[in-house]
């Protein structure tokens, strides 16, 4: 990639920490046992694995400690496999822990991750690569962005679990969604097609945008061109796109709620983005 930063995410972290602690502290003790999108995952469980985050963020990047490590990290099911593992661990674990003792970590953690990630020279080699994308090897200001992906992912399950809104902005989902989408060249990786035709994806509202991906001699590219002609192309809101592509709600679940225009086979092939490591 190129020197240049392709989405900036770092300054909007502690305002989405900041919206995030605020919600925390108004969620009564019925709110905290809420069942979210993501079916293993009561809103506290969500909140656990948020502050997991910024725990192995700050252990892993700033502090190179890697803990417990799998042998088995050699294919991509492996590393899910790995993550789920980890996931269930802490999640099981922070069962223990009062409403309060989180939001208090999460405050301190959340500043101290933001702090180190201020550091990291955007173009160096992140200490990992943002996998769901296809890549190898990312720059740390994709690391960064995935970082925030995940922070905005798990508020807005919580936010929905409980009914309060506060950050379906453009401000703070565009970067979200833009970041998310560069995995849909990756999902088109085994998609055969001639050079030169394009897929679209249209997220709705004023919050939302459109992304275009190009076959070329070297396979899928990324294009944010908003005129380009389309061999196929889906409309869908913003609301649907989080559940989606985040695996909470399944292609199936959702072919009431997009538009297809255009080669329908092209079209739902874009359904199966996933942004992450699921």
């Amino acid at each position: 990639m190129a020197n240049k930063i392709k989405i900036e995410t770092l300054h909007l972290f502690s305002i989405l920490d900041r919206k995030l602690i605020e919600l925390l502290k108004s969620l009564t003790l019925e709110e905290w046992n809420s069942q979210t999108v993501a079916k293993l995952w009561k809103v506290k469980d969500v909140a656990s694995h948020l502050l997991d985050g910024n725990l192995r963020g700050i252990s892993t990047s700033r502090d190179n400690y890697f803990g417990e490590i799998s042998e088995n990290l050699n294919s991509y099911q492996g590393l899910v496999d790995f993550l789920n593992h980890l996931n269930l661990s802490w999640t099981s674990a922070t069962k223990r822990l009062s409403p309060q003792v989180i939001i208090n970590l999460l405050e301190i953690t959340g500043k101290e991750y933001n702090e180190h990630l201020q550091t990291l020279n955007p173009f160096d080699k992140a200490i990992f690569s943002v996998t769901w994308a296809g890549q190898e090897t990312s720059p740390n200001w994709f690391h960064i962005a995935r970082e925030y992906t995940e922070k905005f992912l798990h508020q807005q399950q919580i936010r929905d679990a409980v009914g309060k809104p506060g950050i379906m902005t453009k401000e703070l989902f565009y970067p979200f969604v833009d970041t998310i989408m560069f995995a849909f060249p990756h999902s088109f990786s085994n998609v055969s097609a001639k050079n030169g035709t394009t897929v679209s994806i249209e997220v709705s509202t004023d919050i939302g945008g459109i992304w275009n991906i190009i076959k070329t001699n070297a396979g899928w590219e990324l294009d944010k061109s908003k005129t380009i002609d389309t061999d196929a192309r889906i409309i869908i809101e913003p609301e649907t796109v989080w559940k989606l592509f985040s695996k909470s709600w399944r292609p199936e679940q959702v072919r009431d709620k997009v538009k297809i225009l255009g080669d329908s086979t092209l079209a739902k092939q874009a359904l199966n983005i996933v942004a992450v490591m699921a």
